[in-house]
Order: structure tokens, then sequence, then C-alpha cells
């Protein structure tokens, strides 16, 4: 039998470095696909799974899944808008999370609207210009690469619009944000625009067949992270208040024990909170209360 062709693989564009690189490889190995050990390394064949990993710049990746010529890739949100691609978000994936904000100047702005007739510089020109054209700003934006935050005191700009995370750097350039975020960011999974939703038969937008697989993958690694499998036993008098608690996907596992008048409860449950439903449960007499995590499923 012939090996997989070039064209029957699915080409997804993996961040090379930068804070989504690790992360984004992480879900990846989860997700049952083979990663690079050497950061070096530009491209990684996974035949098994019919995938052919490149690893570029986070910026870039937009542009080659606009173009078509990598089928998808993940990258930031803020990425994706600021490349002005052709290419659409399909999975957000939960890391990588960002606010987008205008900062200036201690004291100097308390409003966005005062930013009419300003300077202002940023690594995000079509993201910023696109909020001003919304709003109807007119004012100038300045594309530097880096070293942002210095702008305002070496006099390039008045006013710089940036990724925030916990917004010490702009602090300690004398910097503080002002007005609601621009936007708020984080990995995402993106496909060129209409290839995720292209019916049959349309070959210019289909993409391999791996990429069903792919989704399927990636959705059941995020559930996996954010639930956890919750398992007690409790009287079968009070089980419906308790499953009321615990309702599950389509409903709770429920087995008789062998203790009379007592029952086996296992439900998939968020992770967050799950320590305080675990009181809840005891405060209605549930016991036995374990918490398992889930490695990954299907849904």
């Amino acid at each position: 039998m012939p090996d997989k062709t070039q064209n029957d693989m699915l080409r997804i564009a993996v961040p090379n470095k930068g804070s989504l690189s690790s992360s984004a490889s992480d879900l990846l190995r989860e997700a049952g696909y083979h990663q690079r050990e050497d950061s070096k390394r530009l491209t990684l064949i996974d035949e098994e799974n019919g995938v052919e990993f490149f690893y570029l710049r986070p910026r870039d990746i937009a542009l080659y899944v606009g173009e078509g010529t990598l089928d998808i890739g993940i990258t930031g949100r803020d990425l994706l808008l600021d490349s002005g691609a052709k290419a659409d978000e399909v999975i957000g994936l939960g890391f990588g999370r960002s606010r987008f904000h205008f900062a200036g100047m201690a004291g100097a702005f308390t409003s966005v609207e005062q930013l009419r007739g300003k300077r202002i510089a940023t690594s995000y020109v079509g993201v910023v210009s696109d909020f001003l054209e919304r709003e109807g700003i007119d004012a100038s934006v300045t594309r530097l690469d880096g070293a942002v935050e210095t702008s305002i005191q070496l006099g390039v700009a008045d006013a710089i619009a940036d990724v925030v995370e916990t917004g010490s750097t702009m602090r300690q350039a004398g910097l503080e944000v002002f007005g609601e975020p621009i936007m708020h960011s984080e990995a995402v999974v993106i496909t060129r625009s209409g290839a995720d939703s292209a019916g049959p038969g349309s070959a210019s937008s289909q993409l391999p067949a791996a990429y069903e697989t792919f989704k399927r993958r990636v959705d059941g690694v995020l559930i996996a992270r954010s639930y956890v499998m919750m398992d007690y036993d409790i009287r079968a008098a009070d089980l419906a208040e308790a499953s009321a608690m615990t309702p599950g996907l389509e409903g709770p596992t429920v087995s008789p024990l062998h203790r009379e008048g007592w029952v086996a409860v296992r439900a998939m449950v968020p992770r967050a909170g799950a320590q305080k439903l675990m009181d809840d449960l005891y405060a209605v007499g549930a016991r036995a209360i374990l918490l398992t995590a889930i490695n990954a499923c299907r849904i």
C-alpha cells in the first residue's frame, strides 16, 4: 500500500516560540499527536495520524492558513485579527489569555475619546486601526515591533496599545491603562475562511479527512481539562437532591450498593467549584466522595 501523499495529510501550523509554543505542543501531545523534541526542528510528520506539523512564527501562522498553504493553525486571536488574513477562528483553546488595552503616562488619559488627533504606537496596527475606525476616532497609528512601552518616553507616541497580562511591565514604565479592553485574546485554532463549514462537494475549501478527527481530539482534551469525574455513595431517599447537584452530561450513572437503601453515583462535573460541590454533597448525606481526573474523552 503506498504511503500517504503530502496532499492527503492535514498540515498544521504550530507556534515555534513565544508564550503559546509549549502550551500548544502540550495540548497536541495530550490529543495523541507526536511533537518535536528539538526546538530547532521546523517540520514533523506524524504519519500514524495523517498529520504534518510546521513550526512557524506565531505572527505568520494566520497568513499561511489564510492563503491555503497550510490547512489549520494554532495562534493568538490577537494575531489572527491583526493579520487581516482570510482565516477564521474555530476553537478557543483556553490558554495564552490576555487583554489588549490602550495605555498612557499615569494621569494623561481617562477615555479613548481623548485619543483623537494623538499618536498611538503598537505592534498590532490592524487591531488598533479597526477599533479606532469602529469608534469613529481619528488618530495616527505607528507600528513598533518591540519596546512599545518606551515609545512615549522617547517622544514617538502619545499613547500605546498593547497586550496586558499582569500589567507590571507597563507600571514599571510609568504607564497606566485606560478605557475598556480593546479585545480579549487567547490561543485559538484557525482554518482558512469558510473551510470549517464547507459542505460535501466543495473541493476548493474542503479540508483533509484527518481534520474532523483533530477537532474531536482537541475538543476531548479541552473537556477533560475542564471536568472531573465525581463518585459518591448516598441513600436512595436523598438521591434526587444529590443528583440535581451532579446532573452529568446526559444524567448521572446510578448503581445499587450491597448496603440496602444506598446507591453509588458517578457523574462528570466542572473542575471549577468541585471542592465546594463535595462539601454540598456531604451536607445532604453523600459519603465516600471521590474526584478523579479525566485524561481524555469523546462527547
